[in-house]
């Protein structure tokens, strides 16, 4: 009787001592960011990019990640609040010796900001090579994305990230609607592994692109009927941010493969963050508004050239990131 005594008196022992461990593990595997709203607009957002490359030669750089965060942190995430001189402030307050952390020790969310927005562009900016008209490789730093429509296509934008969609079941938008015409190239707008390529019956054939980082997943839906896909692009392929990776069209809404069901012919794109893998494919996704962030883009497009041939489009310069 004494040894089951000792025995259960040992199991309760080693439960209280070993349930606070397995606790905290359980809390920090769930501590990762579940939700984001990206409401930057796109004054912020050029803004913020424009100094951190304006001052990437200079004794104090000044990184558009931290500026984003301030300015987030500052307006609880509402960019309507954006006014240049809260950014001019900060900068100015960094080129004067203070801190990031000096600057940012009152404001409670500045980490959280930071680490969302990072996922949503970080990448967006850095050092790059890109060929010129001579054919030799420049190196560049800048933007280093580049606009989902390849440049000379011209094209229209349909913001209604969030707005109602019924097919199938009642749902939100998650993405943003380029008005192109059909065969339009697609382009990638950041570098990364193809996940997914092949139909679905709601973005018809579409292209799932993981970032290097794996923090973002760009999708690319509702692409051409019969040739939607760049020739030879699987599954598995690396991609160049500004390769050709598809090609607008109406295809979805259907759950027969290669039919036409969209009405209007567009591109929707959509960026996924990924804080954890267990929100990928789950009822936790968090797909953001990227409007800003495409009409940044505008300026930053791949050029493309036709082969004759085959009727494929390539892109026409050479570019390898360096960071």
């Amino acid at each position: 009787m004494k040894k089951l005594i000792c025995v259960f008196s040992l199991v309760f022992l080693l439960a209280v001592c070993i349930m606070p461990l397995l606790g905290g593990q359980t809390e920090q595997k769930s501590s990762h960011i579940k939700y984001v709203e990206f409401n930057v607009n796109r004054d912020a957002l050029r803004s913020s990019i424009a100094a951190d490359i304006s001052s990437k030669d200079e004794d104090i750089h000044i990184d558009y990640i931290n500026c984003l965060a301030y300015l987030g942190a500052k307006y609880g995430g509402d960019f309507s609040k954006f006014k240049n001189s809260d950014l001019t402030e900060f900068i100015s307050r960094l080129e004067d010796g203070e801190s990031i952390d000096e600057i940012t020790k009152d404001m409670q969310y500045y980490s959280y900001y930071h680490e969302a927005y990072s996922a949503a562009v970080g990448g967006m900016v850095g050092s790059f090579e890109e060929e010129n008209d001579d054919g030799e490789m420049e190196e560049k730093y800048g933007i280093k994305w580049y606009s989902p429509i390849a440049k000379t296509f011209p094209y229209s934008c349909y913001d209604d990230f969030g707005a109602v969609r019924t097919y199938g079941y009642t749902r939100p938008h998650l993405g943003h609607d380029m008005m192109a015409a059909v065969g339009t190239p697609v382009i990638a707008v950041e570098s990364g592994t193809v996940e997914i390529l092949g139909w679905n019956q709601y973005g018809g054939w579409r292209i799932g692109i993981r970032s290097n980082d794996s923090k973002r997943y760009w999708y690319y839906a509702h692409l051409r009927q019969n040739r939607p896909f760049a020739e030879g692009l699987k599954e598995g392929d690396t991609v160049q941010a500004g390769d050709v990776i598809g090609y607008v069209g109406r295809t979805g809404y259907s759950s027969t493969e290669n039919v036409n069901n969209i009405d209007e012919y567009h591109l929707h794109i959509g960026l996924e963050l990924v804080f954890d893998e267990s929100q990928k494919e789950s009822d936790n996704e968090i797909w953001i508004d990227i409007s800003a962030l495409t009409s940044i883009l505008e300026n930053h497009q791949s050029a493309v050239v036709r082969n004759n041939e085959t009727k494929e489009f390539t892109r026409k310069f050479n570019f390898n990131e360096l960071e």
